[in-house]
């Protein structure tokens, strides 16, 4: 049962029973002098490079199967995706904030939940765990891995550029949007007796995306991960389509924080009704 009390209900003072945590700077210095933003660091590159190897191997795995129902199939892919993703986010999540994704930690940043140094640091760290995650994949299955594609995302026969940007922006747009909305402070309060609520959502939200959009881009809604298959595999199919893999995350991301904060949330209004207070003070 909720303990907030509106004031048109109420009218009393407004109480929650959850506590806004403050934007984040925009440039922090100071944090660069932190043991902790180090230690994050690191935790956003071991977990993009496990994320990687374990759901790129699954690639290579199923489409490596010569009989029917060999391998994992789609579901499976969809299933190691959104499995790591709930693996990760859960073991990171009190370290480095569990992003594993720029679109995520770019959505974040947007939001103002993270300063841009982290958030440019946080960039890096995740393609550089993602190339060394793919480059294991090619290490231990060097001729499956040339041989099936090497799990980089490109634009599936049949579909077009902008099928597959428009794709790329609504899968991150699900992804993003159920970010904010697990990781909603009013909803932690209120849920904060099921500490796995939130990564398990955000794992179910990459599977159910990786169903609907594996068949036209391979599933990207995460520029590390195309990237660093990309970079690993090194084809000019994988090379000419990336840009769609960067703008369509990114842009879902952007629609999915702009949602979530300003309507949902309703930043803007409580913006204009704190400035129509001030003029009349």
């Amino acid at each position: 049962m909720s303990k907030e009390v509106s004031v048109e209900e109420a009218g009393t003072t407004h109480r929650k029973d959850y506590t806004d945590p403050p934007p984040a700077p925009l440039f922090d210095v100071s944090e660069l002098r932190l043991w902790s933003f180090y230690r994050a660091l690191i935790a956003e590159f071991i977990a993009t490079l496990l994320f990687l190897y374990v759901s790129v191997a699954t690639v290579i795995g199923h489409k490596k199967a010569t009989v029917p129902c060999g391998g994992v199939g789609l579901l499976g892919i969809a299933w190691a995706f959104g499995g790591m993703i709930f693996i990760l986010v859960y073991c990171t999540a009190g370290i480095s904030g569990g992003h594993i994704n720029p679109a995520v930690t770019f959505g974040l940043f947007l939001a103002r939940k993270v300063s841009l140094p982290r958030a440019v640091a946080y960039m890096v760290a995740q393609c550089a765990g993602a190339i060394c995650g793919v480059g294991l994949v090619k290490a231990f299955m060097r001729h499956p891995y040339n041989e099936f594609g090497g799990g980089a995302n490109e634009v599936a026969p049949g579909y077009s550029k902008g099928t597959a940007l428009g794709a790329e922006i609504i899968g991150t747009f699900v992804l993003v949007y159920t970010v904010f909305s697990a990781t909603d402070p009013k909803r932690s309060a209120r849920d904060s007796h099921v500490p796995v609520l939130a990564p398990l959502p955000i794992g179910f939200a990459v599977f159910m995306v990786h169903l609907a959009t594996i068949p036209i881009t391979g599933t990207g809604i995460n520029p590390a991960r195309s990237f660093g298959a990309a970079v690993i595999y090194n084809n000019g199919k994988a090379w000419d389509d990336q840009w769609i893999f960067w703008v369509g995350p990114f842009v879902g991301a952007l629609a999915a924080a702009a949602y979530h904060q300003y309507i949902l949330r309703a930043a803007a209004i409580k913006a204009l009704g704190s400035f129509r207070s001030n003029r009349s003070n």
